[in-house]
């Protein structure tokens, strides 16, 4: 009868580890699952800056997206009050579909949005309310194009004499204190 309950508790154990080993695997299949469905739909109910926004999903799931390609001027840097009305007229109260490429490390959705089949990180870009973000910003020609034209033509903040980029705005502000 010994021998019976140790086979048990060994039988245990293997049935035990791969119930463990299934249910990890289904949940990491519905984590990729989840983010492989990388388009988002929904209403544009919020707007942080020139590149954040937040999305109404389904009705009652809100998500903060974190513009693709870009970096708007901080709220009190200069222009940044008009960067992100800028947002505001491109976005704000419409429907948006946003194609998410991953997180950023303050777990944002990083996503290229289109407002009526208008890509409003491209459109900020091109009315100089946002500089292409060159640190991530790698399969983007249109973004270093379009961030070419505003600077040639002083749109947005490229009216300014010397325009400070944000990161190095934020840099600045944290060497500080």
């Amino acid at each position: 009868m010994a021998a019976t309950d140790g086979h048990d508790r060994y039988r245990m154990k293997i049935s035990f580890g791969v119930t463990r080993f299934l249910a990890l695997s289904v949940g990491a299949l519905l984590s990729v699952a989840a983010f492989a469905a990388d388009t988002i739909s929904g209403k544009v109910v919020g707007v942080a800056d020139g590149d954040t926004i937040t999305v109404l999903v389904a009705g009652h799931d809100q998500v903060k997206i974190r513009l693709a390609n870009i970096d708007a001027p901080e709220k009190a840097q200069p222009f940044g009050q008009r960067s992100k009305q800028a947002m505001s007229d491109l976005a704000f109260g419409k429907a948006v579909e946003c194609n998410q490429s991953g997180l950023d490390r303050y777990g944002r959705t990083i996503a290229v949005c289109m407002v009526g089949g208008v890509d409003i990180n491209l459109a900020m870009v091109k009315a100089g309310m946002a500089w292409v973000y060159r640190k991530y910003a790698h399969n983007a020609p249109d973004y270093y194009s379009a961030e070419d034209d505003a600077h040639r033509q002083r749109l947005g903040l490229w009216a300014d004499q010397e325009p400070i980029p944000p990161w190095e705005w934020r840099h600045s502000k944290r060497a500080k204190q």
